[in-house]
């Protein structure tokens, strides 16, 4: 049985189910990679929704979590084990209808995406929400000048890797 707690909780990360799906496709290649880090996400969120106070928007912290999750993960992960440790809770979030075969650009934009450091991912994944300069700098901890030159040269660096590969828009 659930408890209020976890009810609000779940219905705040199904309604914000999109920054899961953009954090690990920016973030981990195979889908199976994306579903465990998904996974890890949800499951640092429930560990860090207690000391969620709504001073931001929950949106916004959820941001954090999942960046901040995602490289941890990913850096965990090369020098991983196969020891897997299971959590005491898992959650379900309603699937995106989304076959990556279908869209052959952004395949290849997440394709691009992935050859990316982890600064420029996350600073790509802010400017994906629609995120301003400012509110990228915020995040990141850049001043707004910072993060919009390292957006414009993140774009530019996709942009190359994208012409290396052969692929024109």
């Amino acid at each position: 049985m659930s408890t209020p707690t976890e009810t609000a909780f779940l219905q705040l990360v199904n309604q914000h189910k999109g920054i899961l799906y953009k954090a690990s496709r920016i973030y981990a290649d195979s889908i199976e990679d994306r579903e465990d880090l998904q996974q890890e996400i949800l499951i640092q969120l429930w560990k860090s929704y207690q000391n969620f106070k709504g001073n931001s928007e929950f949106s916004t912290w959820m941001y954090r979590v999942s960046i901040n999750t995602a490289i941890t993960y990913l850096k965990k992960e090369k020098q991983r084990t196969k020891n897997h440790t299971d959590s005491p809770h898992h959650f379900e979030v309603q699937q995106e209808d989304y076959n990556p075969t279908k869209d052959k650009q952004l395949e290849i934009f997440y394709g691009a995406v992935q050859q990316l450091n982890a600064l420029e991912k996350a600073v790509i994944f802010y400017f994906m929400e629609g995120m301003s300069h400012r509110e990228i700098g915020n995040n990141l901890g850049l001043s707004e000048g910072n993060a919009r030159v390292k957006l414009n040269r993140t774009k530019e660096k996709i942009q190359q890797i994208i012409k290396k590969s052969g692929y024109e828009f």
